[in-house]
């Protein structure tokens, strides 16, 4: 039997929070989220350039600094290539413009992730989120609703994980911290769940259905066949569904993610990723292998546990915050 925390239609809308003097901006807390990785290239990116010029001595540094901070062995040839390209065309001597030609090479590779996500297109505009287990999934969906909720859209949650125990009453806590429906089921199919959630979306003029489904690792073929069907039910309600298929990552994985990329894609068509933990990892470099090996837009990161830690990526913050 399904269960429903039930709204009315006008208290699924919320306002933006108002800033104070005393609340970090979101740059600011991109910054601190991403103290981590840049501790890692810091102080080692300091003492690298300080010798003024680009020579082998210094691309080789620079290339155990890319690898270790899990930039990949593609993203890293390829932004030593872009230096050694700058370094003779610019004729690079100090450690500051050669720091400025690595982030330059780096914004170029990170610029193509950042795709706005157009919600507008569809009502209701059907999310389905995937990911592993532990990656952040259902958090990230309370984080989103309330994400949307300042834009002025109104949200509906689908509890399609229907396999873990805490998975509904922590994704109905999520629903009653931001004043949102959520539909659920004790026990069952994960399909019927996210079907009933877009029929009740539809019945209510909701603008956004964000279905959850049961983390699982991507050898797991039976689940990951159970996530296809839970597709395969939304185009049966919407033809066009989902118009979004979200790919929680877990940042602390490093190169384990172009796997995880590449197996839910085969699964279920990603057409967006929300990177997550950024602030407990230094291997932020993993966002330049994405975008060399298994390039997908990046939606959103996360850098905290708190409700407004998830924004949408901007690839020029996300290298300022590693340089600066």
């Amino acid at each position: 039997m399904f269960s429903f925390l039930k709204k009315s239609s006008s208290d699924v809308k919320a306002e933006a929070p108002v800033a104070t003097a005393a609340t970090p901006s979101w740059r600011e807390r991109l910054f601190k989220g991403l103290a981590k990785t840049r501790a890692q290239w810091g102080g080692k990116l300091k003492s690298i350039f300080s010798r003024g010029k680009v020579d082998d001595e210094l691309l080789e540094e620079l290339e155990t600094l890319l690898l270790t901070s899990d930039c990949g062995i593609e993203a890293t040839a390829h932004l030593l290539d872009e230096l050694k390209k700058a370094a003779k065309r610019d004729k690079l001597d100090t450690p500051e413009l050669i720091q400025k030609a690595l982030a330059d090479a780096l914004l170029a590779v990170l610029q193509p992730l950042e795709q706005a996500l157009d919600v507008s297109t569809h009502k209701p505009f059907v999310i389905m989120i995937a990911g592993v287990n532990g990656a952040g999934k259902t958090t990230s969906i309370g984080k989103l609703a309330k994400y949307y909720q300042n834009q002025g859209k109104s949200v509906l949650l689908a509890a399609g994980d229907t396999f873990r125990a805490a998975a509904r009453e922590q994704l109905e806590t999520w629903g009653e911290r931001n004043n949102v429906t959520v539909i659920a089921q004790d026990k069952g199919d994960p399909a019927a769940v996210v079907f009933d959630a877009i029929s009740a979306a539809k019945a209510r003029g909701i603008d956004i259905v964000l279905a959850d489904t049961a983390g699982r690792l991507p050898t797991q073929l039976h689940l990951m066949e159970e996530i296809a069907k839970v597709r395969r039910v939304i185009k049966k309600i919407d033809p066009d569904g989902p118009h979004e298929t979200l790919l929680v990552l877990d940042a602390n994985i490093g190169q384990n993610a172009l796997q995880q990329v590449k197996a839910f894609d085969k699964a279920v068509h990603v057409t967006g990723l929300v990177v997550t933990k950024l602030d407990g990892t230094a291997k932020g470099g993993v966002v330049a292998a994405i975008a060399r090996q298994c390039p997908k837009p990046i939606r959103f990161i996360g850098v905290g546990e708190q409700i407004d830690d998830l924004r949408p990526f901007s690839a020029k913050d996300f290298v300022d915050a590693l340089f600066e």
